[in-house]
């Protein structure tokens, strides 16, 4: 067997967080020692990793310290940021990182500025021969906002905005008059996403702190997510899933497929947007919707495991052409269902593991228990 190995996983109770611990600690050729790693104390990596450390939000003070301390204490040999929010932070201070002997899974710190932005992003890529970008407007102010709307044919079909940088579906909105309010009510849960202009124009009318917003063409048609290894510019695998169900923007329902045509895109994007390690680009109808430059929803086998690929090139394991000749060894077909789960346990105690383990053993070897 190899070497064992140690990985730091920040973000322990984002959705994709408890199949990707599972998964990394169910490597068969060699121990994976997972340390999750979250702002939220409860959250679920803390019951499934090897050990636990609460730690700062990216975006307060002490996080970087933190993150480092707990690296070091641990004996990490690899760092995952699996937040949006996180991997700026963490790319602007990786020399710290690497200084104490940590690899770390994440995209140089202009990539990342640019693939975090969706305006600097369709910017980048509106001339790329084999990439498709929506129609867009960047906007700050009201007066901009309407003369877009009208640039953009908001009256005859729907538009949609959103802020250029945020996570998820946060400030998005479809533009739609044609759509019944009395329908919306009574036939549609009450975080539809719909808004009609004028009920734009009721909240900024004042024009006291417009936000930037890019106002933009609604994409219809397949939807597929595609997750990359990337490394020096190059795609050097990539994986397609068709995105058949969501809820609250996450992939419920999907089955791997292939879409050479989406590759073709995706290794112009690489190109000009040098993304490293595991991401992931969605499409709509063919048409580039955004890139989460980090960790993102797999599908898995025993065998299959994306994040751990990118583990081993991080550290020298797999070369890029041994990622590249994973190409062929895709299990196309594969489906996936997202399920809910729960675990249970007492305000002053830890929970126990779905396998009936005890979950949260410390990184120092005393009873099983939450970092603190």
């Amino acid at each position: 067997m190899l070497n064992p190995i140690t990985i730091v996983l920040t973000a322990a109770g984002c959705p994709g967080a408890s199949t990707c611990i599972k998964r990394l600690r169910g490597i068969r050729e060699r121990t994976v020692r997972v340390i999750g790693a979250d702002a939220d104390p409860e959250a679920v990596g803390r019951f499934l990793a090897d050990g636990f450390e609460r730690i700062p939000n990216a975006d307060e003070p002490g996080y970087i310290d933190a993150l480092v301390s707990l690296c070091e204490r641990v004996g990490a040999d690899c760092l995952i940021p699996a937040s949006s929010y996180e991997t700026n932070v963490v790319a602007a201070h990786i020399g710290r990182f690497e200084s104490a002997g940590v690899k770390v899974l994440v995209s140089p710190l202009e990539a990342l500025e640019v693939a975090n932005d969706k305006f600097r992003l369709y910017d980048a890529l509106r001339d790329a021969p084999d990439v498709r970008v929506p129609e867009f407007r960047l906007v700050r102010s009201l007066d901009e906002f309407m003369a877009a709307y009208k640039e953009l044919g908001g009256r005859e079909r729907r538009l949609c905005f959103k802020p250029p940088y945020s996570k998820g579906s946060r400030g998005f909105r479809y533009l739609d008059d044609r759509t019944s309010r009395r329908d919306l009510l009574l036939n549609y849960k009450p975080d539809s996403k719909f808004m009609s202009l004028s009920e734009f124009l009721e909240i900024f009318r004042d024009g006291a702190g417009f936000p930037d917003l890019l106002l933009m063409e609604v994409l219809e048609g397949e939807e597929i997510d595609s997750m990359v290894i990337g490394m020096d510019g190059e795609a050097l695998l990539v994986t397609h899933k068709t995105r058949e169900k969501e809820r609250g923007g996450v992939i419920t329902q999907g089955e791997h497929v292939d879409r050479p045509e989406i590759t073709r895109s995706i290794e112009q994007i690489v190109e000009r947007i040098p993304l490293r390690y595991n991401f992931g680009i969605q499409f709509i109808g063919g048409a580039l919707l955004e890139i989460n430059p980090r960790l993102s929803t797999f599908l898995y086998t025993d065998e299959w495991v994306e994040p751990y690929f990118a583990v081993k090139l991080a550290l020298g394991e797999y070369s890029k052409a041994d990622v590249r000749a994973l190409q062929s060894e895709v299990p196309m077909g594969l489906r996936m269902r997202r399920y809910f789960d729960q675990c249970f346990f007492y305000a002053d105690q830890d929970a126990a593991a779905p396998d009936g383990a005890s979950a949260c053993p410390s990184v120092a070897g005393e009873p099983p228990r939450a970092l603190t």
